[in-house]
């Protein structure tokens, strides 16, 4: 998901969306992937309400992001709801086609709940088995936690120092009965969404990829919270 260079960055005066989703195809010269843009992701802000009520219901672990197939709203690739949510529990969501056909539907287990360390990430793609996956390796984890008295001030520094923020472990691989099917890892500059297997609806892929970033940070600055 790309949002453009903060620094010569400003909001599109023609009210277009103008966050990406987008799909590599192979590598181009000097080893760079070459994109193509799949969707325009933009959080969906209930009936008579704002970003204030938005963000209520996202505290409680809910979303709605709508995906669409082009960036001035004309037609919708994908939608994710939410189906059920409250703080500190498992979430789950689902994605929709455009005809409100149900894609899949996604869990989202929090870490520290049920004995589990990590945050469990279930995938159930209609019509397919379910694909689990669990945030972060559990080596990266242990050094995380062993450098935990320090993080405050690497959060302070990055925050002071206009960068990025110290972050968790964030790679996730999914696995049907022990074989790797999706890949959420470091690419060329930003985390991917890798598909290795080819039955896999682009449309979900999309939506998990949102859904993901819409999680990403754990200081509050996800995409879908930020005033653009």
């Amino acid at each position: 998901m790309s949002t453009g260079g903060r620094s010569k960055w400003s909001k599109p005066e023609d009210g277009r969306v103008f966050r990406e989703i987008r799909i590599a195809e192979g590598l181009a010269e000097e080893q760079r992937a070459a994109h193509r843009t799949v969707a325009f992701p933009e959080r969906h802000l209930p009936a008579g309400g704002g970003l204030k009520e938005y963000q209520a219901a996202r505290k409680q672990g809910a979303r709605h992001l709508v995906l669409w197939a082009d960036p001035y709203r004309h037609q919708v690739y994908a939608q994710v709801v939410t189906r059920s949510a409250a703080k500190g529990q498992s979430a789950v969501f689902e994605v929709l086609g455009a005809a409100g056909e149900s894609l899949a539907v996604i869990q989202r287990d929090p870490a520290a709940r049920g004995g589990a360390v990590r945050t469990r990430w279930t995938v159930r793609q209609t019509g397919r088995q379910p694909a689990v996956g669990r945030k972060g390796h559990p080596v990266w984890w242990a050094l995380w936690w062993l450098i935990s008295p320090i993080q405050l001030a690497i959060v302070i520094a990055s925050i002071l120092g206009g960068g990025d923020v110290a972050r968790t472990p964030r790679r996730t691989k999914w696995r049907i009965e022990g074989e790797t099917v999706l890949d959420w890892a470091n690419g060329f500059g930003d985390f991917g969404l890798e598909a290795l297997a080819d039955w896999w609806d682009p449309r979900v892929t999309a939506s998990l990829v949102a859904l993901l970033t819409s999680h990403d940070s754990w200081l509050g600055n996800a995409w879908d919270t930020r005033v653009d």
